[in-house]
């Protein structure tokens, strides 16, 4: 029985009885849809753990292309879901599809922006630009990408803000996750403390460092990077792993300000004096 063709005499007891079998029917779409998609998800989360351990790919990959393939299943699937939908209230569908072309024509030409996503996306995963938990500034936003989309690329900032970025803002990617990473800290002495013994503090304390399993080189004290206008500044450089590089240079900080102090070494800080001029009578 169908409401929609043409004829049809309005009959309370048939309207009655579509309404029970149409919202039958429309019930068990509904919970077969919410069956199927979690069951789908675990599948592909499952497929994709077992193609990225034969393959050895990366865990920060194998969740890029989890997020991925889920989220064009979930597409999909709510696509189908309205199809069925349609089909189920009496609605010919036949018509919609045959004319999806024309009207696929017409919104290309409104929506060049969402193809130019779709397509961005496709190439910033081909060329394996960004990946899952990799930390990369892209679209003007600095942070942690937590997915990878067609449509939408999703970076988490440090203060725990979540940006979603249409793949065709990502005009160039500085991905700070490919490598070792740098761990740099400065440290000011005074200019009337003795360089070359400060020296020695700060390489006792590098050298100490040396052992710390985040450190992949070094640290090493490098010499004296500058001169400020009321300190010498000394630099110490190193290579950490990825995104541990914060972490080493705090502890070396506070590590090199109590070597510092325990060796009577002044670290400057600004200083304010007051002249007071009394005048005689």
């Amino acid at each position: 029985m169908n409401l929609f063709e043409e004829g049809f005499v309005f009959n309370p007891s048939v309207v009655v009885e579509w309404l029970i079998t149409g919202g039958l029917k429309i019930l068990v779409l509904l919970i077969a849809f919410a069956i199927i998609k979690p069951i789908g998800t675990k599948a592909i989360e499952a497929a994709i753990n077992r193609m990225s351990s034969q393959r050895k790919l990366s865990e920060r990959r194998n969740k890029t292309l989890q997020k991925l393939t889920v989220n064009i299943f979930s597409y999909s699937l709510f696509f189908i879901l309205v199809i069925m939908l349609l089909s189920t209230i009496g609605i010919n569908i036949g018509p919609l599809l045959a004319g999806a072309g024309i009207v696929g024509l017409a919104i290309g030409f409104g929506a060049q922006g969402l193809v130019s996503d779709v397509v961005t996306g496709f190439f910033i995963l081909l060329e394996r630009q960004v990946e899952v938990d990799d930390y990369v500034t892209a679209g003007g936003y600095d942070g942690v990408v937590e997915e990878v989309g067609i449509r939408t690329t999703k970076i988490r900032s440090f203060d725990g803000t979540l940006n979603f970025i249409p793949n065709r803002n990502i005009s160039g990617v500085a991905n700070h996750s490919r490598g070792n990473m740098r761990a740099l800290v400065d440290i000011g002495i005074g200019y009337d403390e003795n360089i070359d013994e400060a020296m020695t503090v700060l390489k006792e304390v590098a050298d100490r460092f040396t052992e710390d399993e985040r450190f992949k080189e070094g640290p090493d004290v490098l010499g004296v990077q500058s001169l400020g206008s009321s300190d010498v500044v000394i630099r110490i450089l190193g290579k950490t792993e990825n995104m541990e590089q914060w972490g080493v240079e705090r502890d070396l900080r506070k590590a090199m300000k109590e070597a510092l102090d325990e060796a009577g070494i002044e670290i400057p800080y600004p200083h304010q004096v007051y002249v007071h001029k009394n005048e005689s009578e």
